[in-house]
């Protein structure tokens, strides 16, 4: 099997932009951590684009290296005729991750990932927590910019209702500071208001099939106040102990919310006293992927692949009795 994997950042998509370095750096964990771990699945042949500014991928493999005036969506077409399934791992905002996921499935790829419809839901904050909420699940309150905000005392976080990360985030004091925040964004940047959560952050692993979800870990992440917005600085995988097994059965409950979850998808919540309280959902690779290996025993990327066997049953994963601490961001040399 020949599969194509489009990590977007380092693959080329900012190909006529300046690289983010945060990003880049978490962007290049996910990817080197998923070839180490498709070249170890037999029977499987790797291609991957590269952004001719990058060193080199140390996993042998077909590299696809754009010319910087190439139209990389051209590039990635052609990449993907000969190929039998692709693995995009894309930013949600504007619409990448949905875009690149239509594009496979017409060119008659097998989609490694999340189907479109899935994609378009979990990329919306809003649109999450209202398909979570009407299923039973907790989630932030959260409020479109230009909708009635109801009024509420404490700290307010302003943030892209389709960003990733941390990025684009403002930390706001108070609700006046949160109105004049929504009011200095653009009108059609698509920004949402959420009050603040007292709680621990974390986030789940899992991998989701047909409305079915098996828990690979809870983490723990460290994540730090940076001037008016966030930072993170590591994740603690399998660092959140689940005795009572309520963090599968969130998994599960978001996985029959969302029709079309497939494969690896990473979850963020707020564990405070009252229990967990779901942020959003990623439907593709988190940074979290780069110590499943550790944490689980096992191969994640081959359990994913056997599960494009439509007879196929999700696998049974238990997390060893260790946790592993991937570090946050740092800033990377780019030739």
């Amino acid at each position: 099997m020949r599969i194509f994997v489009i990590e977007y950042i380092t693959g080329g998509g900012l190909i006529r932009d300046d690289l983010p370095q945060g990003i880049l750096h978490e962007a290049e964990k996910m990817l080197t951590a998923l070839l180490d771990d498709l070249e170890d699945v037999a029977g499987v042949q790797l291609r991957v684009s590269r952004d001719p500014r990058l060193p080199a991928l140390a996993t042998p493999c077909e590299v696809v290296v754009p010319d910087r005036h190439d139209n990389i969506w051209d590039v990635w077409d052609d990449c993907m005729q000969d190929c039998d399934a692709v693995w995009p791992i894309a930013p949600e905002t504007g619409g990448l991750l949905q875009r690149i996921s239509a594009k496979v499935l017409a060119r008659g790829c097998r989609l490694i990932g999340s189907r479109p419809t899935a994609v378009a839901i979990a990329a919306s904050k809003y649109r999450t927590s209202v398909c979570l909420e009407n299923n039973g699940i907790d989630v932030v309150p959260t409020f479109p910019a230009g909708t009635n905000i109801p009024r509420r005392q404490g700290r307010w976080v302003v943030k892209p209702d389709d960003g990733v990360g941390c990025e684009g985030i403002r930390i706001c004091d108070d609700y006046d500071s949160m109105q004049k925040a929504l009011q200095d964004c653009s009108p059609d940047a698509g920004y949402i208001a959420q009050p603040w959560l007292a709680g621990e952050p974390a986030s789940l692993s899992m991998l989701c099939r047909d409305a079915e979800a098996v828990l690979l870990s809870a983490n723990l992440q460290n994540v730090v106040s940076r001037g008016s917005g966030f930072e993170l600085q590591g994740i603690h995988v399998n660092g959140l102990p689940d005795p009572e097994a309520r963090y599968d059965e969130l998994a599960r409950a978001i996985a029959r919310s969302i029709n079309g979850l497939w494969g690896y998808v990473g979850v963020d919540f707020m564990l405070t006293p009252s229990g967990p309280v779901v942020l959003e959902v990623n439907p593709r690779l988190t940074v979290s992927y780069a110590g499943l290996h550790t944490v689980l025993g096992a191969n994640v990327a081959a359990l994913i692949v056997d599960m494009l066997d439509p007879g196929s049953q999700l696998p049974v994963c238990a997390p060893l009795a260790s946790e592993t601490v991937v570090p946050g961001a740092e800033v990377m040399d780019v030739a």
